[in-house]
């Protein structure tokens, strides 16, 4: 058409295409980068995308949209709104998803959804649904520690953090359907500026995003410095490679000894400081001693009280560096490994008597 619309056939014809392609991957990565965004949000943009979300829900727009700094400071402003309404998370959100996901899924087949469903979403829901389970508990758990006479916390608090729409959390879901018909770009337009937001009859409340996010490799909160997830009024979250731990904590991991080590009475935590002291490290500070060498390597073994052992194989890359030095490696291994090569071969995937390497690399 030369008005710059599309025709149904049209469009039919552009979701095919875009399953599992290129623009499928376009989406991810947008996505990807929408869900990791710190920093103030244009407000006038995602007020915008409110307006536009109520509208393609056939509601009227909220007489109010109040901003607040945090998950935290949103759920208490929502408890003090009394004026508010009903929520209509429902129209506003849930129903245009599902209808979206059925149209796109009836369209593609259960084979084309789950092919694109993999090129976008999938690659985002892990990460994405933690980060969300976090926020939610680290605002639970800060309400709680407030006790403040008509605090929402419990069941109350935890009802209006359902409430909620997860804004760039969300990043999963609305990967999977960038440039799949305009249902949901309002909300896509507020996800793309914002962190949680609530909407309700009279009233939207919405969140800043983070002022900082700190991930390791898998998605999952990570920092030994200092909070991995902070927002501008205080609230953060504390984690080291997804592990909730305290900030006194966290402040204590640049002095550690190996004596600290060893008398750390919860096991998850030791593992933390492990990891964060390094292996190798731990292992030559602690006077540790081989339990057995062969051909592959060296084996270590180091005891923890109540938790199992901590079992590392040492191996020496034969193919020499630039400089025609040769790297040493740490494989860690189960705990009931008993020689190097037992050790060597599980990392293959392969029974010891199995591992017979004609090269060693």
């Amino acid at each position: 058409m030369g008005d710059g619309t599309t025709s149904g056939g049209d469009r039919r014809d552009d979701d095919r295409r875009d399953a599992g392609g290129a623009v499928a991957g376009d989406a991810y990565e947008k996505w990807r980068a929408l869900a990791a965004a710190t920093g103030p949000a244009d407000r006038a943009a995602a007020e915008a995308g409110i307006r536009l979300a109520y509208a393609a829900a056939g509601l009227p727009a909220p007489e109010r949209v109040l901003w607040a700094d945090s998950p935290l400071a949103g759920v208490e402003l929502v408890a003090a709104l009394a004026d508010r309404g009903r929520s209509v998370r429902e129209e506003v959100r849930t129903l245009p998803w599902a209808e979206e996901r059925r149209r796109l899924h009836d369209l593609l087949g259960p084979a084309g959804w789950t092919a694109h469903w993999q090129a976008t979403g999938a690659r985002l829901w892990d990460p994405t649904r933690a980060l969300a389970e976090r926020v939610r508990a680290g605002v639970l758990d800060a309400l709680g520690d407030r006790g403040e006479p008509g605090a929402p916390t419990g069941p109350d608090g935890r009802e209006l953090l359902y409430d909620a729409v997860l804004g760039q959390q969300d990043a999963a879901w609305l990967a999977a359907f960038d440039g799949h018909g305009t249902r949901l770009a309002g909300l896509a337009a507020v996800a793309a500026q914002a962190g949680w937001w609530w909407p309700y009859e009279k009233a939207a409340v919405v969140c800043e995003r983070p002022v900082e996010l700190h991930r390791d490799e898998a998605g999952r909160l990570d920092r030994g410095d200092g909070p991995a997830l902070a927002h501008r009024d205080g609230f953060a979250l504390h984690a080291w490679r997804g592990m909730p731990v305290e900030p006194d904590f966290l402040a204590g991991l640049a002095d550690l000894r190996p004596e600290r080590i060893r008398t750390e009475e919860n096991a998850e935590l030791r593992r933390v400081m492990l990891e964060f002291y390094g292996y190798e490290r731990y292992l030559e500070d602690s006077g540790a001693r081989p339990e057995g060498r062969d051909g592959t390597g060296v084996l270590w073994r180091i005891e923890l009280a109540d938790d199992e052992d901590v079992v590392m194989v040492e191996v020496v890359n034969a193919t020499p560096e630039p400089d025609g030095g040769h790297r040493t490696y740490w494989l860690r291994v189960p705990p009931a490994t008993r020689t190097a090569r037992e050790g060597v071969a599980w990392t293959f995937g392969l029974a010891e008597e199995a591992y017979r390497p004609l090269v060693q690399t």
